[in-house]
């Protein structure tokens, strides 16, 4: 794990400031790995790479980066967990002098060319530099795990894990207006954009290759869901099983020590269990909790799940006082805001972790693959009340009907604000169109926001693309279409959240539910055995019932680790809005209205994300905007 840079002239013309361009990446990096720093360059300087090291795999200091073979030289960030069998594939025809995964890549790609990257099962980013072709190889994995951020300025082309490292090389420092309108909606933009304009993400699942000057950007792997509609119940329950086993056991492939987050619900709960069954012993977890004000602890989830398998657990308590201490650290650790505030006890529970271990498993994707999201819930029973009214209930194969989701109705027992929200405007409307709606936090925010500086409509035409395509999911459920809209687009971006938090302490985070075969294999059950009258989780729940406690097992108000933004902003914290709203810059921002930003953030309803998303976009102006000359005087001669 660990943090990659480099830069490439598109015309091979050497570059007279190449040392220091990689220099200054490396430095904005340097917390992505604190064991070791490398920079390589070629002969005649037209390309270079950086290289910021947390080892994890092979401590010597022969698996150092960039690394070097041959004609092939690579810098790289992740972890390939079955790079031991594929060391034993490529043997035959590849000297290995380390036993890190780094040159099982270089092996690959020099067997293989960019076709290895079908191998490949982890979480990664990588360049290779091919001298012999001239040619730049880049590529991410499949679900956007690790970061890889890139801009095309002039004739260079740069590249590095977070977007705050390519910030010395923009000439001018902007927000993107397509990016901005997604955020306002999703909080998470849904295409390859970032809040920053000209730097770009490589999409999960794509390659990159610039040969001949030439810029080429490609998907290598895309889910489609191939219902298996012959497959019994009980043989899928097996295959998922040994699946969901199969990773655990890959993801603990490690030469340090190896933890787990505990939030105190199913998929972290499963997670530390089957890690510790694996290990024949337990793991430490750890955890992050709310003291005040009451109501937002769920250590005690934690702990039974801690106590199941007989682990330690670390609880870091957390207070107003740390979120006024550290929301701008955190804010400038994500690169961009992104997500809801969740971020912030994520980063407060991993600063306590880096104390203790350099890897911890966590439970990211359970929700997105398995169905664990309420709102999923909410969407079904409107088509439960239509197909009623209409009298269609019984005309088709039905997923969800009235009577079936009525007893688990419980769960929405804290959503009755949304459920008001949800019928208030296009009821029984088409059904991307509910889903959107669903999602839409834009409709929260008033005179805040420029909305001249906003295109929602060609969000709405791009939303539409992806929950609408057919090459992903033709005509299943209404299930798959909204679990495959947040697996392409709310995933990458919670793993933004944990890929930026945990590598701002120095510390890895590996997450086992996202793994091809687990992936793959959802992908052809049908939605009925998946979502079964609405039950959440039920292929976890009914294949693991062992493994969790039961008072985990049966909670009805999980809630997904909420901060209690609206009773600090209220008490501890009041006021907090207008004095960073105090600065001059502040009011000269081209996305938001200052003079309506008031004391709006106590009259908020208690889960709102209205204040965060506000506050982190100024305070990411701040960061990076307001310093702008900063950055650009670390590359400066």
């Amino acid at each position: 794990m660990c943090g990659i840079s480099g830069v490439y002239n598109l015309l091979n013309k050497p570059q007279k400031g190449l040392s220091k361009y990689i220099q200054a990446m490396n430095y904005l990096q340097e917390h992505r790995g604190p064991d070791g720093e490398g920079a390589w360059f070629n002969d005649n300087k037209s390309v270079g790479f950086g290289h910021r090291r947390l080892s994890i795999i092979d401590l010597e200091d022969r698996a150092a980066q960039p690394m070097r073979r041959d004609n092939i030289s690579i810098t790289y960030n992740g972890e390939i967990y079955n790079y031991k069998e594929l060391k034993k594939k490529y043997s035959s025809k590849f000297s290995f002098t380390t036993n890190s995964d780094t040159e099982v890549i270089i092996a690959g790609y020099k067997i293989y060319g960019k076709d290895f990257i079908h191998d490949l099962r982890g979480m990664f980013s990588f360049a290779i530099w091919d001298e012999k072709e001239g040619s730049l190889f880049c590529a991410r994995d499949r679900f956007g795990i690790k970061p890889f951020h890139y801009t095309h300025i002039d004739n260079n082309f740069y590249f590095a894990s977070e977007a705050k490292a390519l910030i010395p090389f923009l000439k001018e420092i902007n927000t993107n207006q397509e990016a901005f309108s997604e955020y306002l909606i999703f909080q998470y933009s849904i295409s390859n954009n970032t809040l920053f304009d000209q730097i770009f993400q490589l999409e999960p699942g794509h390659f990159l290759e610039i040969k001949n000057s030439k810029i080429n950007i490609q998907p290598y792997w895309d889910i489609e869901y191939k219902i298996d509609w012959n497959t019994s119940a009980s043989d899928f329950n097996e295959q998922i099983t040994s699946a969901i086993n199969d990773s655990i056991k890959y993801h603990l492939v490690s030469d340090v020590e190896v933890g787990a987050y505990v939030s105190g619900g199913i998929d972290s709960s499963l997670v530390l269990n089957l890690a510790s069954n694996e290990l024949d012993r337990s793991i430490k977890g750890f955890n992050g909790r709310f003291l005040q004000p009451s109501g937002f602890d769920e250590s005690q989830y934690a702990q039974s799940a801690a106590d199941h398998c007989g682990s330690d657990l670390v609880i870091k308590d957390i207070s107003s006082k740390d979120f006024e201490s550290y929301i701008k650290q955190v804010i400038y650790s994500l690169d961009y805001p992104v997500a809801g505030p969740g971020s912030f006890p994520q980063f407060m529970t991993s600063m306590e972790a880096s104390k203790h271990l350099k890897v911890l498993l966590g439970g990211q994707g359970g929700d997105e693959i398995f169905g664990g999201y309420a709102r999923y819930i909410i969407a079904y029973l409107e088509q439960c009340l239509k197909a009623s009214i209409e009298g269609t209930a019984s005309n088709g194969n039905y997923l969800v009907t009235l009577e079936s989701i009525v007893p688990n109705l419980q769960i929405l027992k804290e959503y009755k604000p949304l459920l008001s929200r949800f019928w208030s405007k296009g009821l029984f409307d088409e059904m991307d169109m509910r889903y959107l709606f669903l999602l839409n936090k834009s409709t929260e925010f008033g005179n805040e926001i420029n909305w001249e500086f906003t295109n929602l409509e060609s969000v709405e035409d791009r939303y539409k693309k992806i929950f609408n395509n057919q090459n992903n999911v033709r005509k299943e459920a209404y299930f798959d279409k909204m679990t495959h809209f947040d697996f392409k687009t709310l995933l990458p971006a919670l793993l933004q959240v944990e890929d930026r938090v945990s590598m701002a302490h120095g510390l890895e985070s590996r997450v086992p539910f996202i793994d091809t075969e687990i992936v793959e294999l959802l992908a052809t059950v049908p939605a009925d055995k998946k979502f079964p009258n609405g039950q959440m989780k039920h292929l976890l729940k009914h294949n693991f019932k062992n493994n969790i406690p039961h008072e985990i097992l049966s909670r009805k108000d999980k809630m997904g680790f909420p901060v209690p933004l609206h009773d600090w902003f209220s008490n501890d914290l009041k006021g907090l809005m207008q004095d960073l709203f105090s600065d001059i810059n502040s009011k000269k921002r081209d996305i938001f209205n200052t003079v309506h930003i008031e004391d709006f953030e106590s009259s908020e309803s208690k889960y709102s994300r209205k204040t965060w998303a506000i506050m982190s976009l100024e305070l990411w102006h701040q960061s990076y905007h307001d310093n702008f000359a900063q950055f650009k005087a670390l590359i400066k001669d």
